[in-house]
């Protein structure tokens, strides 16, 4: 049986969108905020060290953001959430020194993420 014209367009056009959807960010919001939920709590009361749970969440998300676009996937979540949460800017720009981590962008409300790559 030969596939109609149709079929195959429907199947090129099923593979293109597969295509597209992995080069997007594999990283949601409700994984960033999974990970750096335990942080918040430092953020806006905290002094000193974060807490280790936190230092883990956060090492977890450096670790899970690879690709570029999961870079600014985070980056955006991270700005968001940080637009609503209003962290202490020492302690938030800190955190990533401090639990020993690197990324590639400011932990600030004010980041532009779209230069994060």
């Amino acid at each position: 049986m030969k596939p109609s014209g149709i079929a195959v367009t429907a199947m090129a056009v099923l593979m293109l969108l597969l295509f597209a959807q992995a080069s997007e960010a594999a990283i949601t919001c409700s994984d960033v905020i999974k990970y750096l939920r335990p942080c918040v709590n430092y953020l806006v009361n905290g002094s000193g060290m974060p807490p280790s749970a936190c230092c883990a969440g956060a090492s977890q998300l450096a670790s899970a953001a690879t690709t570029p676009a999961d870079k600014r996937a985070a980056c955006a979540c991270i700005k968001s959430a940080s637009q609503r949460i209003n962290p202490n800017p020492q302690l938030a720009q800190a955190l990533p020194g401090n639990c020993g981590i690197s990324l590639p962008f400011k932990v600030s409300s004010t980041v532009d993420c779209s230069k994060v790559g």
